[in-house]
């Protein structure tokens, strides 16, 4: 039975500025099955999950679920929840952990400060007693509540593979067994994730806190990938492009690699944005002081194709590069391309 990833390779598809769009993750470990709409239907407490999206929109922040990869029992029972929030721009990229009984204490969050950047906004809100009989407990009573503090996360990259087959099922038919493959040869940082879009480019992952994304993976790539940024270097094959830029800007970068060779992971960077679909004129700069102002044309993917399983064909908007050349530097404070939501 074809699938939308067959039909996308059959029909060698371009992977470049494919990217899900985040300059900053939050992920919220949650074991148990997971549906379509992940934040509200899964064992997290769907009036969480709503109001985390509400507070992530506009800000640069994308919000996930994230489990280990194996069998998910549809457990109630409570549990902590490994959170990691990772920042994704060149030269500023980083991570950070903890873990917690109540995923509602991550509402503290500022998340207009970490969608920029900005390590400040890791707050939590504060506890509050999950029953009327816990309101004059002494303060050590909710000691099993209370998280660890914020530690910088200093193990291999993050490695997470969309395995949400309620969601789209080649996620599912082609994620769940390359998250399984790695985390049994020892990928000790690879965790599933709800969803990253581009289901027809199965299995895909990204990979934090670079915010690299891939499609059509394999085991012995990815472990390629990790080792090149073991050495601060980037992969380019298989790549959809960096998540803190928006489409074009994914698109505009990978073509530099491709013209220069470069392959410094915190080299390059979208630095200025002009025009707006069809067209966009991008700026992309290396830490040296040479830049380049790239093309980039919207066009529909042509013959039609699905963009999910189950649904009729279309043609899914991709980025097409048409042109480069060299530039001078943008003065600092030209508009960069902002990450948005998704």
């Amino acid at each position: 039975m074809s699938t939308c990833a067959t039909a996308s390779r059959d029909l060698s598809e371009p992977l470049a500025g494919t990217a899900a769009t985040a300059s900053t993750w939050l992920l919220v470990e949650q074991p148990g099955p997971w549906g379509t709409e992940a934040l509200t239907a899964s064992r997290l407490d769907p009036a969480v999950g709503r109001a985390l999206e509400r507070a992530a929109e506009g800000t640069g922040v994308r919000v996930a679920l994230i489990r280990r990869p194996g069998r998910h029992a549809d457990l109630h029972t409570g549990a902590r929840h490994r959170v990691f929030v990772a920042h994704t721009r060149p030269g500023r990229s980083w991570i950070r952990t903890t873990a917690l009984d109540d995923p509602a204490r991550l509402l503290g969050l500022g998340f207009t400060a970490l969608g920029a950047g900005d390590p400040d906004g890791l707050t939590l809100r504060p506890h509050t007693p999950c029953a009327p009989h816990e309101a004059h407990m002494p303060h050590e009573a909710h000691a099993p509540h209370a998280p660890a503090a914020w530690e910088e996360y200093t193990g291999d990259p993050l490695v997470l593979v969309c395995t949400n087959g309620k969601r789209d099922r080649c996620c599912a038919l082609l994620g769940r067994p390359l998250a399984g493959e790695l985390a049994a040869s020892g990928v000790h940082g690879t965790w599933e994730i709800t969803h990253i879009g581009g289901h027809r480019f199965s299995p895909t992952l990204v990979v934090l806190p670079h915010g690299y994304t891939y499609g059509r993976a394999t085991a012995q790539g990815v472990k390629d990938i990790i080792e090149a940024l073991r050495q601060g270097r980037v992969v380019t094959d298989g790549c959809r492009g960096r998540s803190a830029w928006e489409r074009p800007g994914q698109a505009a970068e990978l073509a530099v690699r491709e013209l220069t060779g470069e392959d410094g992971a915190d080299a390059l960077s979208v630095v200025r944005t002009d025009g707006g679909a069809p067209v966009w004129s991008v700026t992309v700069a290396q830490r040296d002081g040479r830049a380049w102002r790239v093309s980039v044309a919207q066009l529909a993917a042509a013959p039609p194709r699905p963009e999910s399983c189950g649904l009729p064909l279309g043609s899914p908007a991709r980025m097409e590069v048409v042109g480069i050349r060299t530039a001078r530097r943008p003065e600092h404070g030209v508009r960069a391309m902002a990450a948005g939501r998704l």
